[in-house]
């Protein structure tokens, strides 16, 4: 099964690439699609590039990345080998802005055909944007962060985005506290034993 999840997230993958329904296609060195495993039962969503993003293909690969990458693989997750990581948009914004609410709703349903091949059981969003979109609009990151939802039948949490942690270093331990949370979750309701 997860050949035909592979070749299917490959082909759209490959018509994600040429996306042209916003403008911040124009700016782009490259359209950031995904990275990880197409049978991955978490998969944790961003809102979009960022520099470094947008100049390798690949989420999450600057600071912030170096960051996420850490917290990850102290409870045995790899982007490589058991999760899968995306964005809201898969173009960068320029500057780094937040994607407006056009670019969200031009790019989401690239990132809904990415859930629907890859049927994750738990969501994990990457900061306030990502939570707001996904879990819902008024979510509060500062307060819900860390906190499990079921929507659908897929079960759904938020985490300070580790942009955040490097501006503000104090929050870390909070962060790593929900990531334990989240450890413990997937052992409940993953079937796939995540260890290294």
């Amino acid at each position: 099964m997860s050949d035909n999840k592979l070749n299917q997230l490959e082909e759209l993958k490959k018509n994600c690439l040429s996306c042209e329904k916003c403008g911040l296609c124009k700016g782009r060195h490259h359209v950031v699609f995904g990275v990880g495993a197409a049978d991955a039962e978490v998969m944790f969503i961003g809102e979009g590039p960022g520099e470094q993003e947008d100049l390798k293909g690949e989420p999450f690969v600057g600071k912030a990345g170096i960051l996420l990458d850490k917290m990850l693989t102290a409870i045995d997750l790899d982007r490589n080998k058991n999760i899968y990581i995306a964005n809201i948009v898969k173009c960068r914004p320029p500057q780094n802005r937040d994607p407006q609410s056009e670019e969200q709703e031009n790019c989401i349903p690239w990132l809904r055909r990415q859930f629907s091949v890859i049927r994750p059981k738990i969501i994990v969003c990457l900061g306030r944007i990502a939570a707001t979109k996904i879990i819902r609009p008024d979510f509060r990151i500062t307060r819900e962060h860390g906190q499990f939802f079921n929507k659908n039948g897929v079960i759904m949490t938020a985490i300070l985005h580790p942009a955040a942690l490097l501006r503000y270093p104090e929050n870390k331990p909070a962060a790593f506290e929900d990531f334990l949370r989240l450890q413990d979750k997937i052992k409940e309701v993953c079937e796939h034993t995540y260890l290294p």
